[in-house]
Protein backbone atom coordinates (compact mmCIF):
# COMPACT_ATOMS: atom_id res chain seq x y z
CA UNK A 1 0.00 0.00 0.00
CA UNK A 2 2.84 2.45 1.58
CA UNK A 3 4.82 2.35 -1.93
CA UNK A 4 1.58 2.64 -4.16
CA UNK A 5 0.67 5.41 -2.10
CA UNK A 6 4.35 6.91 -2.80
CA UNK A 7 4.34 5.70 -6.19
CA UNK A 8 0.84 8.13 -7.14
CA UNK A 9 2.79 11.09 -4.80
CA UNK A 10 5.30 10.59 -7.19
CA UNK A 11 3.00 11.04 -10.47
CA UNK A 12 0.90 14.35 -9.20
CA UNK A 13 4.55 15.55 -8.40
CA UNK A 14 5.45 14.77 -12.00
CA UNK A 15 2.09 16.47 -13.34
CA UNK A 16 2.79 19.51 -11.02
CA UNK A 17 6.34 19.92 -12.57
CA UNK A 18 4.61 19.95 -15.94
CA UNK A 19 2.31 22.49 -15.08
CA UNK A 20 4.57 25.12 -13.98
CA UNK A 21 7.24 23.87 -16.85
CA UNK A 22 4.48 24.88 -18.97
CA UNK A 23 3.14 28.00 -17.08
CA UNK A 24 6.89 29.06 -17.22
CA UNK A 25 7.39 28.91 -21.22
CA UNK A 26 3.74 30.17 -21.92
CA UNK A 27 5.20 33.69 -19.47
CA UNK A 28 8.26 33.24 -22.03
CA UNK A 29 6.43 33.06 -24.96
CA UNK A 30 4.58 36.40 -24.37
CA UNK A 31 1.44 37.40 -24.58
CA UNK A 32 -1.40 36.56 -27.08
CA UNK A 33 -4.49 38.76 -28.16
CA UNK A 34 -6.95 38.89 -31.57
CA UNK A 35 -6.66 41.79 -33.51
CA UNK A 36 -7.16 43.56 -37.14
CA UNK A 37 -5.65 45.22 -39.67
CA UNK A 38 -5.95 49.16 -39.93
CA UNK A 39 -4.50 51.89 -41.94
CA UNK A 40 -2.79 54.74 -40.36
CA UNK A 41 -5.86 56.96 -38.60
CA UNK A 42 -8.54 53.77 -39.52
CA UNK A 43 -10.55 54.06 -42.33
CA UNK A 44 -12.35 57.52 -43.25
CA UNK A 45 -15.98 57.58 -45.07
CA UNK A 46 -15.94 60.36 -47.33
CA UNK A 47 -19.28 61.61 -47.79
CA UNK A 48 -21.05 64.69 -50.00
CA UNK A 49 -22.02 67.80 -48.95
CA UNK A 50 -24.71 68.74 -46.42
CA UNK A 51 -28.09 68.79 -48.85
CA UNK A 52 -30.94 67.02 -48.80
CA UNK A 53 -30.43 65.18 -51.95
CA UNK A 54 -27.17 64.20 -53.14
CA UNK A 55 -26.28 62.33 -56.45
CA UNK A 56 -23.13 61.30 -58.01
CA UNK A 57 -22.32 63.11 -61.71
CA UNK A 58 -19.46 61.42 -62.26
CA UNK A 59 -16.78 58.88 -60.63
CA UNK A 60 -13.51 59.79 -61.06
CA UNK A 61 -11.31 56.96 -59.05
CA UNK A 62 -11.56 53.31 -58.55
CA UNK A 63 -11.34 50.68 -55.79
CA UNK A 64 -7.61 50.36 -54.79
CA UNK A 65 -6.61 53.62 -56.93
CA UNK A 66 -3.80 56.01 -54.62
CA UNK A 67 -4.70 59.27 -54.26
CA UNK A 68 -3.05 62.56 -52.92
CA UNK A 69 -4.62 64.79 -50.44
CA UNK A 70 -7.04 67.42 -52.12
CA UNK A 71 -7.70 65.30 -55.30
CA UNK A 72 -10.97 65.26 -57.10
CA UNK A 73 -12.68 62.16 -56.17
CA UNK A 74 -15.99 62.76 -57.72
CA UNK A 75 -18.19 65.51 -59.16
CA UNK A 76 -21.89 65.78 -58.40
CA UNK A 77 -25.02 66.22 -60.48
CA UNK A 78 -25.75 69.93 -60.65
CA UNK A 79 -22.46 71.26 -61.27
CA UNK A 80 -23.41 72.52 -64.52
CA UNK A 81 -25.69 74.88 -63.18
CA UNK A 82 -23.34 76.14 -60.35
CA UNK A 83 -20.46 76.55 -62.78
CA UNK A 84 -22.62 79.12 -65.07
CA UNK A 85 -23.75 80.89 -61.88
CA UNK A 86 -19.83 81.67 -61.20
CA UNK A 87 -19.99 82.81 -64.86
CA UNK A 88 -22.54 84.84 -64.19
CA UNK A 89 -21.44 86.46 -60.88
CA UNK A 90 -18.16 87.00 -62.22
CA UNK A 91 -19.67 88.94 -65.22
CA UNK A 92 -21.94 91.09 -62.59
CA UNK A 93 -18.90 91.56 -60.60
CA UNK A 94 -16.98 92.82 -63.98
CA UNK A 95 -19.21 95.57 -64.61
CA UNK A 96 -19.83 96.71 -61.47
CA UNK A 97 -16.14 97.37 -61.07
CA UNK A 98 -16.67 99.38 -64.51
CA UNK A 99 -19.69 101.50 -63.10
CA UNK A 100 -17.27 102.27 -59.48
CA UNK A 101 -14.45 103.61 -62.00
CA UNK A 102 -16.70 105.49 -64.00
CA UNK A 103 -18.53 107.14 -61.00
CA UNK A 104 -15.12 108.30 -59.50
CA UNK A 105 -13.97 110.07 -62.75
CA UNK A 106 -17.40 112.07 -62.71
CA UNK A 107 -17.30 112.32 -58.99
CA UNK A 108 -16.59 115.99 -58.45
CA UNK A 109 -17.55 118.40 -55.30
CA UNK A 110 -21.32 117.29 -55.71
CA UNK A 111 -23.32 115.43 -53.38
CA UNK A 112 -25.40 113.46 -56.11
CA UNK A 113 -21.82 112.60 -57.71
CA UNK A 114 -20.58 110.77 -53.93
CA UNK A 115 -24.29 109.24 -53.45
CA UNK A 116 -23.80 107.91 -57.16
CA UNK A 117 -20.13 106.32 -56.54
CA UNK A 118 -21.79 105.07 -52.97
CA UNK A 119 -24.32 103.14 -55.14
CA UNK A 120 -22.01 101.53 -57.55
CA UNK A 121 -19.66 100.57 -54.68
CA UNK A 122 -22.69 98.81 -52.70
CA UNK A 123 -23.59 97.15 -56.03
CA UNK A 124 -20.07 95.77 -56.48
CA UNK A 125 -19.99 94.72 -53.08
CA UNK A 126 -22.99 92.31 -53.54
CA UNK A 127 -22.06 91.49 -56.95
CA UNK A 128 -18.76 90.09 -54.89
CA UNK A 129 -20.75 88.59 -52.03
CA UNK A 130 -23.18 86.69 -54.65
CA UNK A 131 -19.86 85.57 -55.91
CA UNK A 132 -18.17 84.36 -53.38
CA UNK A 133 -21.44 82.27 -52.61
CA UNK A 134 -21.88 80.64 -55.80
CA UNK A 135 -18.30 79.64 -55.70
CA UNK A 136 -18.43 77.90 -52.15
CA UNK A 137 -21.00 76.02 -53.81
CA UNK A 138 -19.54 75.12 -56.66
CA UNK A 139 -16.39 73.80 -54.74
CA UNK A 140 -19.10 72.07 -52.25
CA UNK A 141 -20.17 69.16 -55.55
CA UNK A 142 -16.59 68.55 -56.07
CA UNK A 143 -15.97 65.66 -53.61
CA UNK A 144 -12.10 65.65 -52.46
CA UNK A 145 -9.65 63.39 -50.59
CA UNK A 146 -9.62 64.57 -46.95
CA UNK A 147 -6.03 62.74 -46.96
CA UNK A 148 -3.35 60.86 -48.72
CA UNK A 149 -4.96 57.18 -49.11
CA UNK A 150 -5.98 54.58 -51.17
CA UNK A 151 -9.58 53.97 -52.44
CA UNK A 152 -10.76 50.90 -50.55
CA UNK A 153 -14.14 50.69 -51.33
CA UNK A 154 -16.66 52.43 -53.41
CA UNK A 155 -20.62 52.83 -52.27
CA UNK A 156 -21.71 54.92 -54.95
CA UNK A 157 -21.38 55.42 -58.93
CA UNK A 158 -22.73 58.10 -61.09
CA UNK A 159 -26.15 58.73 -61.24
CA UNK A 160 -26.75 56.87 -57.49
CA UNK A 161 -26.76 59.08 -54.41
CA UNK A 162 -24.65 59.32 -51.37
CA UNK A 163 -26.52 57.29 -48.68
CA UNK A 164 -25.32 56.97 -45.06
CA UNK A 165 -22.46 55.11 -45.82
CA UNK A 166 -21.06 57.51 -47.69
CA UNK A 167 -19.46 58.42 -51.19
CA UNK A 168 -16.29 55.74 -50.78
CA UNK A 169 -14.15 54.30 -48.05
CA UNK A 170 -10.13 55.74 -48.01
CA UNK A 171 -7.55 54.68 -46.01
CA UNK A 172 -3.60 55.30 -45.46
CA UNK A 173 -2.75 52.24 -45.88
CA UNK A 174 1.39 53.57 -46.46
CA UNK A 175 1.61 52.53 -42.54
CA UNK A 176 -0.80 49.31 -41.69
CA UNK A 177 -1.13 48.95 -37.87
CA UNK A 178 -2.91 45.85 -36.06
CA UNK A 179 -4.85 46.57 -33.44
CA UNK A 180 -4.62 43.79 -30.83
CA UNK A 181 -7.26 43.57 -28.05
CA UNK A 182 -5.69 42.43 -25.13
CA UNK A 183 -6.58 41.06 -21.68
CA UNK A 184 -7.09 43.75 -18.91
CA UNK A 185 -5.44 41.27 -16.41
CA UNK A 186 -2.34 40.81 -18.98
CA UNK A 187 -2.29 45.14 -20.37
CA UNK A 188 0.43 45.77 -17.49
CA UNK A 189 2.95 43.42 -19.57
CA UNK A 190 2.59 45.85 -22.48
CA UNK A 191 4.52 48.42 -23.03
CA UNK A 192 5.18 51.32 -25.63
CA UNK A 193 8.41 50.03 -27.92
CA UNK A 194 7.43 46.32 -27.50
CA UNK A 195 8.10 44.19 -30.51
CA UNK A 196 5.09 41.66 -31.83
CA UNK A 197 4.56 38.98 -34.17
CA UNK A 198 0.88 38.89 -36.49
CA UNK A 199 -0.27 36.05 -37.85
CA UNK A 200 -3.47 34.83 -40.36
CA UNK A 201 -3.64 31.78 -42.74
CA UNK A 202 -4.21 35.10 -45.27
CA UNK A 203 -1.04 36.20 -44.79
CA UNK A 204 1.70 34.69 -46.67
CA UNK A 205 4.28 34.79 -43.81
CA UNK A 206 3.97 36.32 -40.08
CA UNK A 207 4.57 40.36 -39.86
CA UNK A 208 6.01 41.81 -37.77
CA UNK A 209 6.26 45.09 -35.37
CA UNK A 210 6.40 47.52 -32.83
CA UNK A 211 3.88 48.86 -30.31
CA UNK A 212 3.17 52.40 -30.78
CA UNK A 213 0.16 52.83 -28.37
CA UNK A 214 -1.20 51.36 -25.16
CA UNK A 215 -4.83 52.12 -25.08
CA UNK A 216 -5.93 54.05 -21.99
CA UNK A 217 -9.66 52.82 -22.03
CA UNK A 218 -11.05 49.77 -21.03
CA UNK A 219 -13.75 48.16 -23.14
CA UNK A 220 -15.39 45.10 -24.45
CA UNK A 221 -14.13 43.18 -27.21
CA UNK A 222 -14.41 44.06 -30.99
CA UNK A 223 -12.76 40.78 -32.35
CA UNK A 224 -14.68 38.05 -31.70
CA UNK A 225 -13.06 34.63 -31.20
CA UNK A 226 -14.50 31.48 -32.99
CA UNK A 227 -14.39 29.51 -29.84
CA UNK A 228 -18.68 29.26 -28.45
CA UNK A 229 -17.62 29.18 -25.23
CA UNK A 230 -15.09 31.86 -25.15
CA UNK A 231 -16.22 35.26 -23.66
CA UNK A 232 -17.67 38.22 -25.65
CA UNK A 233 -17.94 39.61 -22.92
CA UNK A 234 -14.46 40.22 -22.01
CA UNK A 235 -12.82 43.52 -20.75
CA UNK A 236 -10.05 44.31 -23.35
CA UNK A 237 -7.54 47.16 -23.93
CA UNK A 238 -6.41 48.13 -26.99
CA UNK A 239 -2.63 48.09 -28.38
CA UNK A 240 -1.71 49.72 -31.68
CA UNK A 241 1.02 48.05 -33.39
CA UNK A 242 2.88 49.36 -36.39
CA UNK A 243 3.65 46.61 -38.85
CA UNK A 244 7.21 46.81 -40.12
CA UNK A 245 6.38 46.35 -43.75
CA UNK A 246 2.71 47.30 -44.39
CA UNK A 247 2.98 46.40 -48.02
CA UNK A 248 1.92 42.56 -47.38
CA UNK A 249 -1.09 44.03 -45.28
CA UNK A 250 -2.67 46.92 -47.44
CA UNK A 251 -4.71 45.22 -48.77
CA UNK A 252 -6.33 43.20 -45.84
CA UNK A 253 -7.85 45.98 -44.05
CA UNK A 254 -10.40 44.77 -41.10
CA UNK A 255 -8.64 41.02 -41.42
CA UNK A 256 -8.90 38.96 -37.96
CA UNK A 257 -5.32 38.29 -36.94
CA UNK A 258 -3.33 36.93 -34.23
CA UNK A 259 -0.97 38.54 -32.06
CA UNK A 260 2.07 37.78 -29.95
CA UNK A 261 3.53 40.44 -28.06
CA UNK A 262 6.77 39.43 -26.58
CA UNK A 263 7.83 39.59 -23.06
Amino acid sequence: MRSWVFGLLGVLLGLVGSLSALAGEAERAGISALGRLEPRHGVLRVSGPPRMVVVVGQLLVEEGDRVAQGQELAVLQGIGVETAEVARFRAEVAQAEREVERHKRLTKASVAAEQALEQANLRRDVALAELARAEAELELSRIRAPIAGQILEIHARAGERIESDGLLELGDTSAMYAIAEVYETEIGGVRVGQRAQVRSPALAAPLAGRVERVGMKIGKKDVLETDPVSDADARVVEVEILLDDPAPAAGFTNLRVDVLLER
